[in-house]
């Protein structure tokens, strides 16, 4: 049982550094395709963002107070504040929504 864990880890590994390599040493001219490269400049942020919303909800009590800040965050955002004040203004939400409910 436990043999079978380090040929899996070696699996992973492998494909992991295929998967980061292969890019690397197969695509040698700049990629001049449109659609493509729009697609690899999205990448980081979809990632991100997959990451990091399922998170925001399952972070606080009820997931209610997570949805709201989430929207509260996205609204004061949009209206160019910075960073404190957004995180805060989710923050307060979470607090109230937490608070009163």
């Amino acid at each position: 049982m436990g043999h079978n864990v380090y040929i899996y880890i070696m699996i992973m590994a492998v494909i992991t550094y295929a998967i980061r390599t292969l890019p690397l040493t197969l695509i040698r001219k700049p990629i001049k395709n449109q659609f493509f490269q729009s697609f690899l400049y999205y990448v980081p942020y979809v990632t991100l963002a997959v990451m990091t919303f399922p998170a925001i909800i399952d972070a606080t009590q009820t997931p209610v107070a997570g949805a709201a800040a989430l929207i509260v965050g996205i609204i004061v955002a949009w209206r160019g504040t910075g960073l404190f004040q957004v995180s805060a203004s989710c923050c307060a939400v979470v607090f109230f929504i937490e608070l009163f409910f």
